[in-house]
């Protein structure tokens, strides 16, 4: 019936609530008791001070002047109604009692008795008479000139009315706890349902999210914790149906990607086998297959790049290197496709630069995948710039890619080097380049950052550091780890 949270509120806070709430009433209930009970002793103290005015120094001459001023002071005696009076005579008996009683035979008296051995004559006793009542009793016991006791004087006082008033106090005490538990109980059931009914609501849409329904949405009526949990739930399901959508999109881009060459060359090597084609068909149906199969093999290494990164694979071998060469280079590659499609690569290259520490090879994945993709989004007669420089400020060199081609919106713009994320659809491509290069620049402590405005023109800036130490040409390789930016 009772568990989890419910179990654990119970044992840790009720439980606590109950216990602190009995510790209390016992607490009380000895107070008022022990209260109780000093008031009552502090009154027989009272009149034992009271008794040194009858007979003087606790004296009297003999046993005839004790008895008559004895029953002389029950006679005067005021309190009769609070405590009684007894008188005792020499022999231990009873004679009078302020109850206007015959005194009974064989009372129990303690308290005489100690007093009898007492060099200053007084006794004090609390407990049960034979009747089973309890009392508080003390003794004073009154001697001659010589020291012999001609008779006692002893008050007694039910403690029936002071434990009465305990009693009556600690039941009020239970009940007023009772009360409080009542409400503790009662607020607290409020406030556990009030969290477990969304906790195991949220548990079952966590569990129908795991199993793929991504359109499941918890409604929140709270504005605390909960209702953060609640938002940051239906956030996660959004943010995971956007990204199952841009997965699905992936594959059918790559499956796209990857079936359009594979056709062309499936093609051309039937046309081969099944027939000799003239040497000109010949060279373009084997222009074609190497083509494609470069283009195959750009993907496939994107792919594996990717699940690299992803799972923390991947290792820089890092380097002290001219990343002029390497921007040259990737330059190069490019120069005769801009002409083939009638676009403008320019690139004024600085004399020279401070060296870097990177990843040869990587780097200039990085600059191919920024030219590329500027080349791509670029239309015919469209302009792609380079520029290279130093950093003085950020102590960098600064790669700058810039192109006049369709652009980027702004509500595209800061998803743009997400995994899976393709803004244009109408041109191709598996939409992981840029994350891929994104995270490499970050395994080179360095930056990747684009500004775009829509049909104006794309500038990337890609910012390495500059090598200093020394040291780091002998540093191991840098191995990135669960997709986050490697030190080394």
């Amino acid at each position: 019936m009772f568990k989890g949270i419910t179990k654990r509120w119970i044992i840790n806070t009720f439980g606590v609530i109950v216990a602190v709430i009995t510790l209390l009433i016992v607490c009380l209930g000895v107070s008022v008791q022990s209260l109780s009970y000093s008031s009552i002793e502090q009154a027989l103290l009272n009149r034992n001070s009271e008794l040194s005015a009858v007979f003087p120094g606790y004296k009297c001459e003999n046993t005839a002047d004790f008895q008559s001023t004895a029953s002389k002071y029950v006679e005067e005696f005021v309190y009769k109604e609070s405590m009684e009076l007894m008188v005792i005579n020499s022999s231990g008996r009873v004679t009078v009692t302020s109850t206007g009683f015959e005194p009974e035979e064989g009372v129990v008296m303690p308290d005489y008795e100690n007093a009898l051995e007492q060099d200053n004559g007084f006794s004090q006793w609390t407990g049960k008479l034979s009747s089973g009542e309890k009392v508080m009793a003390t003794t004073h016991i009154i001697k001659n000139s010589n020291s012999t006791p001609v008779g006692a004087i002893r008050y007694v006082v039910s403690l029936r009315k002071a434990n009465l008033y305990t009693l009556i106090s600690i039941l009020i005490a239970i009940f007023i706890g009772i009360i409080i538990v009542g409400c503790v109980a009662f607020s607290g059931s409020y406030f556990i349902r009030s969290i477990v009914n969304p906790v195991r609501e949220m548990s079952e849409t966590a569990k129908n999210i795991a199993q793929g329904n991504f359109d499941q949405k918890l409604t929140k009526m709270y504005d605390d914790e909960i209702g953060e949990l609640c938002d940051s739930i239906n956030d996660m399901a959004k943010e995971l149906d956007e990204s199952e959508k841009l997965k699905n999109d992936f594959i059918s881009r790559v499956s796209h990607e990857l079936r359009t060459p594979l056709t062309a060359i499936k093609g051309w090597a039937e046309t081969m086998q099944y027939g000799v084609p003239d040497r000109i068909t010949l060279e373009k149906g084997m222009s074609v297959i190497v083509s494609e199969s470069s283009r195959l093999t750009g993907i496939v290494e994107e792919l594996l790049d990717f699940s690299k990164l992803q799972s923390g694979r991947m290792v820089m071998q890092m380097q002290k290197i001219d990343i002029l060469a390497e921007v040259d280079e990737a330059i190069y590659m490019y120069k005769e496709r801009a002409l083939s499609e009638g676009k403008h690569l320019l690139y004024d290259e600085p004399e020279i630069m401070p060296p870097v520490y990177g990843d040869r090879n990587r780097l200039k994945q990085v600059f191919i995948n920024v030219l590329d993709n500027a080349l791509k989004y670029t239309p015919e007669g469209g302009m792609v710039g380079v520029q290279v420089y130093q950093d003085f400020k950020e102590d960098m060199i600064k790669i700058i890619v810039a192109d006049n081609g369709c652009g980027i919106s702004q509500d595209d713009l800061p998803k743009i080097k997400d995994k899976f994320y393709k803004a244009n659809q109408k041109v191709n491509g598996s939409g992981i380049g840029l994350a891929v290069a994104d995270e490499i620049v970050k395994l080179h402590n360095g930056h990747l950052d684009i500004d775009s405005s829509l049909d104006v023109g794309t500038t990337v800036t890609v910012g390495i550091p500059i090598y200093k130490n020394q040291l780091e040409e002998n540093a191991p390789p840098i191995l990135a780890e669960n997709n986050s930016i490697a030190k080394d």
